[in-house]
């Protein structure tokens, strides 16, 4: 069977890659700067061939020898923008000083010079109102992709986590519509429910969790079992920097709910002061494989050894969830065989 082919922009430690690969697209490529996610992209998806540095300094013609001659099937990434995530919203950081924000240009620059038959691009929701966003769709509508975009909740593709992410497709095939909602419910216990205990398990990844002071873990003791949170705790236990009214997250030390989805995979997915990330009965945070479960990776995809928390929570929270990945993907592939199957019967 044809085998259709992939480019990852802006591939972090490989969610999207993941997802690529399970609907059936051979990733040919992937972009992107960071060491660490380089080399966990390298661990799971060696088949890849890895263009590291600025993607402003790489030559689309050195891409298209991977191509040999073939046309490219889909162009994906997810330029970074975290100027525009609600969190740095909420926080009144500014947006448009951060340099990352202009990258969506070099997704639009990758589309112009590799002309893929097929696109597909995921963001945060903020940034449809920004005016290279805008730029960029007035610039894919003219090349010919008729780009459609939306703001999806991923809880509603069985994803167990709270989460809206855009989503951008078009097609020079035909008119293309982003993947609806499949509306599966998957929850905490789904994903981590049933996970080895910390202390008996071989996965070192499951070993990566927070360590506290003898005054956090009293406060992590006092918290509710499942979904309980610091408002839920005596005001001894309250923290100095939570006392002044409106300053602190509600969801700070709080434990996610068994049944539920849960909260954002953020960058701090790993420490419970940036948000609700203890496990919903153990005392303790969620482990690194707990935090990857829930962003959907698979049990097995691996992660650098020695590098640090801080590094690996980042890694994790700001990876695309794979399943999402496979849903929207899987979308694109069914488009471009119907187009090869529509064209071999005229």
């Amino acid at each position: 069977m044809k085998k259709f082919n992939a480019i990852d922009l802006f591939s972090g430690c490989g969610g999207l890659t993941q997802g690529l690969k399970t609907a059936g697209f051979e990733v040919l490529a992937a972009f992107d700067n960071d060491d660490d996610s380089i080399a966990a992209y390298r661990l799971n998806h060696p088949e890849a061939v890895i263009f590291e540095g600025d993607i402003r300094k790489v030559q689309t013609a050195d891409v298209k020898k991977l191509l040999k001659g073939e046309p490219l099937h889909l162009l994906a990434g997810c330029p970074p923008c975290q100027g525009f995530s609600s969190m740095r919203r909420r926080n009144n950081k500014r947006t448009k000083n951060d340099s990352r924000n202009n990258l969506i240009l070099e997704y639009l620059r990758f589309v112009k010079e590799l002309e893929p038959l097929t696109i597909m691009m995921e963001n945060v929701p903020g940034l449809k109102n920004y005016h290279l966003f805008q730029y960029t769709m007035r610039e894919l509508q003219k090349l010919g992709y008729n780009p459609k975009y939306q703001a999806v909740k991923i809880q509603e593709y069985g994803i167990p986590q709270r989460r809206k992410r855009l989503v951008v497709v078009g097609s020079l095939l035909g008119d293309i519509n982003i993947a609806g909602p499949t509306m599966e419910k998957m929850t905490v216990r789904d994903m981590i429910g049933h996970i080895e205990s910390v202390a008996e398990t071989k996965d070192p990844i499951h070993k990566i969790v927070a360590s506290h002071t003898p005054e956090v873990m009293k406060r992590i003791k006092a918290t509710p079992k499942n979904g309980g949170s610091r408002s839920d705790l005596p005001k001894k236990y309250e923290l100095e920097c939570h006392k002044e009214e409106g300053v602190g997250f509600n969801d700070v030390y709080g434990r996610l709910r068994w049944d539920d989805y849960s909260t954002t995979m953020t960058g701090g997915c790993l420490n419970p002061s940036k948000g609700r990330f203890l496990h919903p009965e153990e005392n303790r945070a969620i482990t690194a494989r707990e935090a990857a479960l829930l962003q959907t990776f698979p049990k097995d995809y691996k992660f650098p050894d020695r590098i640090s928390k801080t590094s690996i929570s980042l890694l994790i929270g700001n990876a695309l969830p794979p399943k999402f990945s496979h849903i929207q993907s899987t979308n694109i592939l069914e488009h471009l065989k119907e187009f090869e199957i529509k064209n071999k019967t005229h």
